[in-house]
């Protein structure tokens, strides 16, 4: 096979599993084994929290000035960026990334992403005072690292979404102990080998391996002092019970289903450009994409015809052609998935403007093309709950305060976007939707802003100087 990871890394050593167990990585492409990593058993899993811990305290780490972490980071993102290129072909032999996409954002992307949060942490002071408000006393506002960190990674941006919490805790002076998702759980040892070289201390990062029960059991563990996780809502909504019972911190990046308002004024040849970013990245395998594209219905025809065009223009085919657009599902059963929420839309009398079937020219993989549906409410199944795949649904609308009352009928507000000739208004609209994010015009995550949800999307915020507040944990000295 193609890639083999018969190890662990633990305490900065590769290390054998206790266990016998492998992952086996399948394409989604060819539907043949790409790779095989071990499994971890629980033991493993005590051992490298264990490591983490003992990484917390040891001077190698927990001495380090902000300026030295810094240093080491800047080196670690060297390691990455060297590793660019085969560490983007890795992800794209995993979840069907299409290569334009993978080396950008799961090679580059990280480094930068670690380079921000070095820059940041030299730039923060440890420690701060505050006069007191009667004015007699001082304090002296601490920031320390909240300790074992357990970060669980989903598939669809494994590298990206494991430095938006790697690089703020690293940053902070926590541990880690990372778990990714089985079905990308190879390309998760390039980091191991850039941190190797770059010199990361014992112990500070540490990489495990397994599924569900794996992820509950590092989420429970109590040698952890924090859980930053994305995923599903519901896998989500498990994690916070179990991190509110323990009164344990957690940052939780959940699902969307987010919309995109095209208001009467948009230029539609500049809007089907963007929608292809930000309606059908990665697959459609993306949280924030703007699935739901609210039209006003006096152009609503010509929107439809529109989004229809562009997703008939994507080429869908191997995802290591530079040409290609849309590359497989991850897995069989996402595409099983995927096709049963377009039968579903079909039976609740939606029309399929374009797709809505496999893929004609392709003979194996798991392919679904990008399929649009009009003529169906806010109400629809395929309106209403998150598919996670090429699926976008076209709906009318009769006046703007109509589609922000749509858009903000929903469970969730993570991501959105307004298409309009007139910037202004166009932010006017985007104040008014509830989510987490939303662009005008165009929609790209910004490494120093927040990122996150509101409502079923999720708790807490990534990225900019919030997600380095998200491993912070503060202390007040009280002095004469």
């Amino acid at each position: 096979m193609k890639y083999q990871r018969p190890q662990l890394f633990i305490g900065g050593k590769w290390q054998d599993s206790t266990g016998r167990s492998t992952i086996t990585v399948i394409s989604p492409t060819t539907e043949e084994p790409v790779g095989t990593a071990t499994d971890t058993t629980s033991e493993d899993l005590d051992r490298a929290v264990r490591a983490a811990r003992e990484a917390l305290a040891d001077a190698t780490w927990a001495a380090l000035s902000p300026d030295e972490r810094a240093a080491l980071l800047d080196r670690f993102a060297d390691s990455l960026e060297e590793r660019a290129q085969q560490t983007g072909s890795v992800v794209t032999d995993e979840n069907g990334m299409p290569s334009s996409l993978s080396v950008v954002a799961e090679g580059a992307g990280p480094a930068a992403t670690l380079r921000y949060y070095a820059n940041l942490i030299r730039r923060t002071p440890t420690e701060s005072e505050r006069v007191s408000a009667d004015g007699r006393s001082t304090t002296i506002v601490r920031r320390e690292p909240v300790g074992v960190v357990a970060a669980i990674i989903p598939w669809n941006f494994p590298q990206s979404l494991t430095m938006f919490k790697l690089a703020p805790a690293l940053a902070a002076g926590c541990t880690v102990v990372i778990k990714p998702a089985p079905e990308t759980v190879l390309d998760a040892f390039q980091l191991a080998d850039a941190a190797e070289e770059a010199g990361l201390p014992p112990g500070v990062l540490n990489i495990v391996t397994g599924g569900r029960e794996t992820g509950a059991e590092l989420v429970a563990h109590p040698g952890v002092d924090k859980v930053a996780f994305t995923g599903s809502t519901a896998a989500g909504r498990a994690i916070g019970e179990v991190c509110g019972r323990l009164l344990r911190p957690v940052t939780l990046e959940l699902g969307g289903k987010s919309a995109a308002i095209i208001l009467d004024d948009a230029d539609l040849t500049k809007v089907a450009r963007g929608l292809s970013w930000a309606s059908l990245l990665n697959n459609g395998q993306t949280c924030y994409l703007s699935s739901r594209i609210f039209a006003p219905r006096t152009r609503y025809r010509e929107v439809v015809e529109a989004v229809a065009d562009l997703a008939g223009s994507m080429p869908v085919g191997d995802p290591t052609d530079p040409a290609t657009r849309v590359g497989p599902l991850v897995s069989r059963a996402q595409r099983d998935r995927v096709e049963s929420y377009i039968a579903t839309g079909i039976r609740e009398g939606a029309t399929v403007a374009a797709g809505g079937t496999r893929p004609s020219h392709l003979d194996r993989g798991w392919f679904v093309e990008p399929t649009v549906f009009a003529d169906l409410d806010n109400d629809a199944t395929v309106s209403r709950e998150e598919i996670f795949g090429p699926v976008l649904a076209v709906i009318p609308y009769d006046a703007v305060d109509d589609a922000v009352t749509m858009a903000n009928d929903s469970d969730y507000g993570l991501g959105g976007t307004v298409w309009t000739t007139d910037p202004d208004r166009g932010l006017d609209l985007a104040r008014r939707v509830q989510t987490g994010s939303i662009g005008v015009n165009f929609f790209n995550l910004d490494i120093g802003a927040p990122f996150g949800g509101v409502k079923s999307s999720g708790l807490g915020r990534e990225l900019g100087p919030e997600g380095l507040d998200a491993y912070i944990a503060l202390k007040s000295i009280y002095t004469l």
